[in-house]
């Protein structure tokens, strides 16, 4: 059984960063959108990469970023990942890759959205989130089951993901990896150490049982 890959999104400082590393997340997520509550600086994200070890990912999360924009940012903190989160041009997409792109899980397009990602060369992976990204509420995971058998790319799963519900999320879809922010704060904006740690031992545990 491959191993579930994990990233705490919305990183802001040291403490979250550090918690996130002890506890074997594979990647942190750094938002550079600037209507986010989880907005980090690109020079405090930059001080904040320096932590972290080899093997652990970095992600810069952008949405709607005009281009010279996104290549300064690139250029103050340059990210491993690149995840693209609005309704950006498949120019802005060629400009910015190779990219994961986010979606909104819908009944109604999830199937067309996830074919012309899925035939896109600069998307390296699909991040799926629910109908209201950064609400904290998870959408029927079994409604997407049927759509990942024929893709190619790796699919991270997010929206509502909390240490409770993420075994769940991962014995029923298998995603390669998934993606969690709110459901690990005490706080709006603000991560919780003892839940990312928790969340973490959540997904291991799901990837032990197997099927």
């Amino acid at each position: 059984m491959a191993r579930t890959r994990i990233k705490i999104c919305g990183v802001r400082d040291e403490e979250a960063a550090l918690a996130a590393v002890d506890s074997g997340a594979d990647a942190i997520g750094f938002m550079f959108v600037r209507s986010s509550v989880r907005y980090i600086d690109p020079a405090e994200a930059a001080e904040l990469m320096t932590m972290l070890p080899p093997m652990v990912a970095s992600v810069g999360v952008f949405m709607n970023t005009p281009i010279d924009s996104f290549l300064d940012i690139e250029e103050q903190c340059p990210t491993t990942h690149t995840q693209l989160h609005g309704e950006e041009s498949e120019e802005l997409i060629a400009s910015c890759a190779p990219i994961i792109k986010a979606i909104r899980f819908s009944p109604a397009t999830i199937a067309d959205d996830l074919e012309r990602l899925n035939e896109n060369d600069n998307v390296e992976a699909i991040l799926i989130d629910g109908p209201s990204p950064g609400a904290g509420v998870p959408f029927q995971w079994t409604d997407l089951q049927p759509h990942l058998e024929n893709l190619a790319k790796p699919v991270f799963l997010a929206g509502g993901l909390t240490p409770e519900n993420v075994g769940e999320a991962v014995r029923t879809l298998r995603p390669y990896g998934v993606d969690v922010s709110s459901g690990v704060e005490r706080d709006r904006g603000v991560k919780d150490p003892a839940l990312i740690e928790a969340f973490c031992e959540a997904v291991r545990r799901a990837d032990m049982a197997g099927d």
